[in-house]
């Protein structure tokens, strides 16, 4: 089934299960949101061996989960969704750093050995520093355990490559954590783009600014493409799963004040499609940069666009009536996001039902060659 023709199912699936709400077409759409993918993937029956055990029938029980490594940023969230988690029984984190470890014990945590957490849960969550990341995903997945694996997976692209390797070998789930994979108006607004509402698509743009702290600049300095690499990631994604990979990549990596650090703190990146471009953003120095980010899709039927994307906001303005749409400009209602939550959920369910993410180790690796390339390296 091709990318349009699951959207389009979705689209129906949609319009077939509203039937009983009351008010207009328009409006129960609008007030309704299914994360793409989800009903389609989920039916798909996962065959690796590992997939097939106790495990995967018994959904009477929070699956356990361990957390290796929690020096990255997104820990500080993710712990305490997965504390609160309907699906989830954290049994603990293991870290070496004494300040962070001191930090979660606090709270209530249990700290653990490597080995202790490997073997007691049933996955496990690595959020260690950038570097680490390809390093840890080899352990886990070496234990036989399913992984949810931070942004970037990896510095290079042999390291995903290794990562996507085993997983295969060993028929074990690798989710990476590229955080709006399940956000309400990005998915809305690719949705709409792929069942042909906004026309042919000529131009994809995203913005993701931040004003970094001076104490985190020697941080993102490590990567190549600096902030690119780091935050312009989770745009790459978002455009990789609408338009695929891209012919040919042009990035600009500036050091706004090279006499202070080396850091590519001032970014941009052009893809170019066949018949379409996308431009992404990404810089360390803009003041209330969050009221800023956007994600935008233009066509020559019509323009979605999300901005901010946290709150989330999400605009169709259409030359003509189009799916669940009016012509002109429609402020569509959004369901409350928090980031993390469905991720994790979805990840349990794949576990439990035996079905596969929604998306693959194929794409998994498209997105990571992409952003690569955005970043000066050709992988």
């Amino acid at each position: 089934m091709s990318t349009r023709d699951m959207a389009r199912w979705l689209y129906d699936y949609e319009q077939g299960s509203s039937a009983h709400e009351s008010g207009s077409l328009a409006n129960r759409s609008c007030r309704r949101w299914q994360r793409p993918w989800e009903h389609i993937m989920n039916r798909r029956t996962f065959l690796a061996a590992g997939l097939g055990s106790s495990l995967a029938r018994d959904v009477s029980r929070k699956l356990r989960i361990g957390v290796l490594g929690a020096v990255y940023a997104h820990a500080e969230e993710k712990i305490p969704v997965l504390g609160e988690s309907p699906d989830w029984d954290l049994i603990g984190v293991c870290e070496e750093d004494d300040q962070v470890r001191r930090q979660y014990s606090a709270s209530g945590v249990r700290i653990l050995s490597q080995a202790d957490l490997l073997s007691e849960c049933d996955a496990v969550a690595v959020e260690s520093d950038v570097t680490e990341h390809a390093r840890h995903g080899k352990l886990v997945l070496e234990a036989g355990k399913h992984l949810h694996l931070e942004k970037p997976p990896a510095t290079d692209f042999a390291g995903l490559q290794n990562l996507v390797d085993l997983a295969r070998t060993k028929g074990l789930l690798l989710q990476i954590g590229y955080m709006w994979r399940y956000h309400p108006g990005i998915n809305r607004a690719i949705q709409a783009a792929q069942l042909g509402w906004l026309g042919d698509i000529y131009m994809v743009r995203g913005t993701i600014n931040n004003q970094l702290p001076a104490r985190r600049r020697p941080e993102w300095e490590r990567f190549q493409g600096g902030i690119m690499f780091e935050l312009g990631s989770h745009l790459i994604d978002a455009v990789v799963r609408l338009m695929g990979a891209p012919r040919a990549v042009r990035p600009v990596l500036q050091a706004h004040d090279a006499s202070r650090d080396g850091l590519a703190d001032n970014t941009v990146a052009v893809l170019e499609y066949d018949r379409a471009l996308a431009v992404i953003c990404a810089s360390t120095l803009q003041p209330n940069s969050r009221n800023h980010r956007n994600f935008e899709i233009l066509g020559t039927r019509g323009t979605a666009l999300v901005q901010p994307l946290e709150p989330s906001e999400l605009v169709m303005d259409l030359e003509g009536a189009a799916g669940p749409y009016p012509a002109g400009v429609t402020r569509v209602e959004l369901p409350p996001y928090r980031r993390y939550v469905d991720d994790l959920a979805d990840f349990a369910r794949a576990i439990r039902n035996g079905s596969s993410l929604p998306v693959s180790l194929e794409q998994e690796l498209t997105v990571q060659r992409t952003l690569l390339r955005c970043t000066g390296k050709e992988p």
